[in-house]
């Protein structure tokens, strides 16, 4: 029996890697996103991975969601925590609004989230979660005081989370994806690109989505079983831990 693996997130970027890389590893594959329908029925068509709508801040959206899921997939083994925001702003002027929804969407969620599917993980002695954090939570961002504490919450929570489950066969780890080669990238100007973002990763290069999705399908793996509360950075050198 396959296991069901539930990535946020998971319609576009390195969630759109992560959600075909986990079905091409043989698990049945649930993919959440928040409002680009459009996005989101093309990914379903292209790779047959089912879709779901709803937000990730919200507990009673989780709280639904996931019973659907669950529902009509089978109870969820993997958890890929990767939903993500940003709202970037120097700090003297960011406004309470974007400290709110960059921490409810991005810390909030693995809370809301994870407490959906911790009980029954735990009474069936196995479990995945794996949250997708970033280079900025380890060494900050200029401009990202709310996306850098947000990340780097997200170590915490993965490491005391694991300490908990660890007996229970549930593993709690997380990976720092340095600068990946996504949409979101590709929208800095290309001068920045390469004047200032590339000469700090000493690779040459920026990372790639399936690269990390790589780090996601190892550390659902059930022979992963003894890695948890451990961080994977992948970001080509650029900040080493």
């Amino acid at each position: 029996m396959a296991r069901v693996a539930l990535v946020t997130g998971g319609t576009r970027g390195i969630g759109a890697a992560i959600s075909k890389a986990l079905k091409a590893a043989g698990y049945k594959v649930a993919a959440s996103y928040a409002g680009n329908d459009a996005a989101a029925e093309k990914f379903k068509s292209e790779t047959g991975i089912a879709v779901y709508k709803w937000d990730v801040s919200s507990f009673d959206a989780c709280a639904e969601g996931v019973k659907k899921i669950e529902t009509e997939l089978g109870p969820i083994d993997v958890l890929v925590n990767n939903a993500g925001i940003t709202r970037d702003g120097a700090f003297h002027k960011m406004t309470l609004e974007q400290w709110n929804a960059v921490i409810g969407t991005n810390l909030g969620s693995l809370f809301n989230m994870s407490r959906q599917v911790i009980e029954g993980m735990r009474a069936r002695k196995f479990g995945r979660i794996i949250n997708i954090s970033s280079i900025n939570g380890q060494k900050g961002q200029f401009g990202q005081v709310n996306y850098s504490a947000a990340k780097a919450g997200e170590l915490g929570f993965t490491k005391a989370l694991a300490l908990e489950n660890a007996k229970a066969g549930v593993t709690v780890n997380a990976i720092c994806p340095g600068y990946i080669n996504t949409e979101m990238v590709q929208a800095v100007p290309k001068d920045v690109l390469e004047k200032s973002v590339l000469p700090q990763i000493p690779i040459g290069r920026l990372g790639e989505p399936e690269e990390i999705a790589r780090g996601v399908v190892f550390l659902a793996a059930d022979e992963a079983g003894a890695i948890t509360g451990a961080t994977l950075t992948i970001n080509g050198g650029q900040y080493m831990v």
